[in-house]
């Protein structure tokens, strides 16, 4: 079974190669950008009809969230029209499709955990191009795969973990944001979730449902207890770590203030469940 993963050098691409890699039945396409950059949209029909994989999986993203702003025909050129044209092409080849989204179409002004069914109303750039893409994606394959997911981080790679860490060592005390909840989710448990449910469906053990599916870590927290958590699973405890309000660090891209996403639906179509986000941390961490 052919795989043609898009982003493969990022944080839940890399996830996803490295787990595709030992998995026998399945047949990784490698390539790097240079062989196809998804900002060139023209050459994705050529380039995936090519190869004719059974799969495609897309980690590419623009995840600038702040550039974006600024950058707005650059963020929807990869994350709405690259989609589209996947998308197009795996339905002319009778390939399936995954592809990640965001937290981030929702406006955060809620206070339970957000289910698929509920509005969009992204207020940042990057937002409205993540949903405009899931949009465009399902317009044209309406059994694609799209799994909207939140606060990812890996071992490697800029994300919120190894930034706290950096800021550890050269600061003494570290402002963060207290008044944003999410859900912490590790990139090699995205993958690997990913990974099982292309095999699931692959040997008939799950039916094949197309549609948008929440996967994040369990349970939920704020920046702040998230460092806070970081710092203790490294035995920090001389870093300072002080409680800010959002209005104390302004953004020029609007954050949700409530994003935590309801992961019910993936465990009753797929039997698929992330692990709670203090366990996956402390794997990640602790892990060589």
């Amino acid at each position: 079974m052919k795989v043609l993963v898009f982003g493969k050098s990022g944080q839940v691409g890399s996830c996803l190669v490295e787990l595709m890699e030992d998995q026998s039945q399945l047949d990784l396409i490698e390539f790097n950008r240079n062989d196809l950059d998804l900002m060139d949209i023209g050459r994705i029909n050529s380039f995936i009809t090519k190869h004719n994989p059974d799969w495609v999986i897309n980690a590419a993203a623009y995840t600038a969230v702040d550039k974006a702003e600024s950058d707005s025909d650059r963020c929807f050129r990869l994350n709405a029209e690259a989609p589209e044209y996947i998308a197009t092409t795996c339905a002319e080849i009778n390939a399936n499709f995954i592809h990640y989204s965001t937290d981030y179409v929702f406006d955060g002004m809620g206070n339970h955990p957000y289910v698929e069914e509920a509005k969009p109303n992204p207020q940042s750039v990057y937002g409205k191009s993540k949903l405009a893409g899931e949009l465009a994606i399902l317009a044209r394959l309406s059994n694609a795969i799209i799994l909207r997911t939140a606060w990812v981080y890996a071992k490697k790679g800029n994300n919120f973990v190894n930034t706290m860490l950096r800021l550890a060592e050269e600061k003494p005390s570290i402002n963060v944001v207290n008044d944003q909840f999410g859900s912490p989710t590790s990139a090699k448990d995205l993958a690997e979730v990913t990974v099982s449910i292309l095999l699931d469906i692959a040997n008939h053990r799950v039916v094949h449902q197309g549609g948008v599916f929440h996967a994040t870590g369990q349970g939920e927290t704020t920046w702040y207890e998230f460092c806070k958590q970081i710092m203790k699973e490294t035995f920090n405890d001389e870093t300072i770590i002080n409680a800010i309000s959002s209005t104390e660090y302004p953004t020029p891209a609007p954050r949700p203030t409530y994003s935590v996403l309801s992961n019910q639906k993936l465990k009753d179509v797929y039997g698929q469940e992330l692990p709670h986000w203090q366990t996956a941390l402390s794997y990640c961490l602790q892990s060589g």
